[in-house]
C-alpha cells in the first residue's frame, strides 16, 4: 500500500492539515511534478487521501488524509523519533556540529 518512494513523504506533510498540489511540490522539491501526481492518485485510489476540487476558476484542489491515513500517525511519530535517535552525524562534523578542521 506505502510502496513508492514518495508516499511516506506526501503522507508526513498531509499530517498536520490541508495542503494544495503547489504547497506539496514545494515541501517535497526533489520530487517531479508528474511523480507527485501520480502517488497523490495513488494513495488516492488506496484510501489513504481525500482529493477535493473546488469549482473556481483556476480550479483549486486540496488534498488530505483520511481517517485510515490518519491511524498511521502513531507510526509516522515512532519512525521519527527512531530517525532523531538513530542520526549519523555528518562527515566531518564533529560533536558540536562545526567541520572538523583537523581533517585535508
Amino acid at each position: 500500500m506505502l510502496s513508492g518512494k514518495w508516499k511516506g513523504e506526501i503522507l508526513w506533510q498531509l499530517v498536520d492539515g490541508k495542503q494544495r498540489f503547489g504547497q506539496l511540490r514545494r515541501a517535497i522539491p526533489e520530487v517531479t511534478q508528474h511523480m507527485l501526481t501520480t502517488q497523490l492518485r495513488d494513495l488516492e485510489s488506496e484510501g489513504l487521501v481525500k482529493r477535493t476540487v473546488f469549482p473556481e476558476v483556476p480550479p483549486r484542489v486540496e488534498y488530505e488524509m483520511t481517517p485510515a491515513a490518519r491511524a498511521l500517525r502513531p507510526v509516522f511519530d515512532e519512525l521519527f523519533r527512531w530517525a532523531n535517535a538513530h542520526a549519523r552525524p555528518e562527515p566531518g562534523a564533529d560533536a558540536a556540529g562545526k567541520a572538523d578542521d583537523k581533517l585535508p
